[in-house]
C-alpha cells in the first residue's frame, strides 16, 4: 500500500522544516501527488520523502541547490 504524507510528516520524517519543504516544492526539487479538494492539503508520496533524504544528503556533502537541481534532474 502507498503511503500518504502531508508536508508536516514529510517535514518530521525527512529533518527539514516545513518552511523548506515549501521553499524546495517552489523550486520544483519535489512535487505533491495532489491536493484535497476540501482543505488544498498538499499530498505526497514515498518517492517525495526519499527525494527529500537524497537532497538532505547532497546539502550534507555541501552541494548548492542549483547543483542538487542539476544531479535530480
Amino acid at each position: 500500500m502507498k503511503e500518504i504524507y502531508l508536508i508536516k510528516d514529510l517535514a518530521r520524517f525527512s529533518g527539514h522544516t516545513i518552511y523548506t519543504v515549501k521553499y524546495y516544492l517552489n523550486l520544483g526539487l519535489i512535487k505533491e501527488i495532489g491536493r484535497s479538494p476540501e482543505t488544498n492539503f498538499r499530498y505526497f508520496d514515498n518517492t517525495t520523502l526519499e527525494q527529500l533524504q537524497r537532497i538532505r544528503a547532497l546539502r550534507k556533502e555541501n552541494k548548492s541547490l542549483a547543483e542538487i537541481q542539476e544531479i535530480i534532474g
